[in-house]
């Protein structure tokens, strides 16, 4: 049996296309090597905001936010578990007219931002350090959410749209033909007519199949999992620009804390998962930096998972080859806009048009020069 398409990868990303593809009339076959949500995607910290400095990844940010927010009766009974409970970034002081500036167009497409001078953020937030910060965003609207959760909601919704999945099967070779693409795995080869790879990691080796070099990196990223101790808990997330680091609460005990900047490359297929003691001391010492009381907090554990980056940090998207098209490359913060970009991944596949900025994410804009500009200094995670 042939289908209209193929999608190769079965994260967010994977499963909101074959989502919305299927929501369109197309026959999709979802194939990946492990399961639903069983690669980097289960192991984010799935950390949402629509606090982006690029148009159109702020405006997919925000309605995929808005979605999240009502994901059960959107995805019809899927549970996103998202907890709106604000987050505040802060940023030295030269970054302060430009957090006006986009403050402004973030507002303007229902983003509610508010910007922060040293007093503001004094007074909001006694227990931050100043040393080194000049303004502080607070985002009302962000907050964690589940990722196995919003990932198992999406696949729900391909497959009552005719979606058909086939796990733990892992593709061997990629092959453009006159008739369409062929998909061959470890069971079999599959005929299609367009394929999207959307296989984090493992994307720059699947192009290669087809002769198509991506340069697309990958990095291990840890999360470290810490007690309060004898402070009062957070009730929302904080991203530090200067120090570089994010922390989320998990729950009334436990917070995460993570990296923002880049770091060393990683093998996909052998890396460690397990975090050091090294490495958690690291991350609760740059959080005690701006939050002093952290300065006893009580290391629990962590994990590490795979950053797929490319080389201006923002989402590789567009056809590769005839029929195969990629959406990779998010770089550590693809969760937040999967719900509602595999809509416009799937208008580009089917209809051959893409929304308005869209275009700009090709990976030929590495080729030309043309990177994207997103995020603040080395914080180009933050898009």
């Amino acid at each position: 049996m042939g289908y209209d398409v193929t999608v190769i990868g079965a994260g967010v990303h994977g499963c909101s296309a074959a989502a919305h593809l299927a929501a369109r009339g197309a026959s999709v076959l979802v194939v990946d090597k492990g399961g639903v949500a069983g690669g980097p995607t289960g192991r984010s910290s799935a950390v949402c905001r629509a606090y982006y400095t690029n148009p159109f990844l702020a405006r997919v940010a925000r309605e995929s936010l808005d979605v999240l927010a009502d994901f059960s009766d959107w995805s019809g009974g899927g549970h996103s578990g998202f907890q709106q409970v604000g987050l505040l970034f802060v940023h030295p002081a030269e970054d302060g007219p430009q957090l006006y500036e986009n403050a402004t167009r973030l507002r303007a497409i229902g983003t509610q931002v508010d910007v922060l001078d040293a007093g503001q953020l004094a007074e909001s937030f006694p227990e931050i350090s100043r040393e080194g910060i000049g303004f502080g965003v607070w985002e009302s609207g962000g907050g964690p959410a589940d990722p196995n959760g919003t990932t198992a909601g999406l696949w729900s919704m391909a497959r009552s749209r005719g979606a058909v999945a086939q796990l733990n099967d892992e593709v061997l070779d990629l092959r453009v033909t006159a008739a369409g693409v062929e998909v061959v795995t470890a069971s079999g080869t599959i005929e299609t007519d367009r394929v999207l790879i959307a296989a984090g990691p493992w994307t720059k080796r699947l192009a290669a199949m087809i002769g198509v070099d991506l340069p697309l990196t990958v990095e291990r990223h840890y999360v470290t999992t810490n007690t309060w101790g004898a402070m009062k808990p957070l009730g929302y997330g904080l991203a530090d620009v200067t120090e570089g680091f994010y922390l989320v609460p998990e729950g009334k005990d436990l917070f995460g804390l993570g990296q923002l900047f880049d770091e060393p490359l990683a093998d996909p297929d052998a890396y460690r998962e397990t975090v050091t003691l090294d490495e958690q001391q690291q991350m609760a010492a740059s959080a005690a930096t701006r939050i002093p009381a952290m300065q006893d907090c009580g290391l629990v554990g962590g994990w590490a998972s795979l950053y797929d980056v490319s080389p201006d940090w923002q989402p590789v998207i567009g056809e590769i080859a005839p029929g195969v098209f990629v959406d990779a490359g998010t770089s550590g913060h693809g969760f937040k806009l999967a719900p509602m970009l595999g809509k416009y991944v799937a208008e580009l596949m089917l209809d051959g048009t893409g929304a308005p900025g869209l275009a700009a994410f090709h990976p030929d804009r590495f080729a030309t020069g043309e990177l994207v500009r997103g995020g603040f200094g080395r914080a180009r995670i933050l898009g």
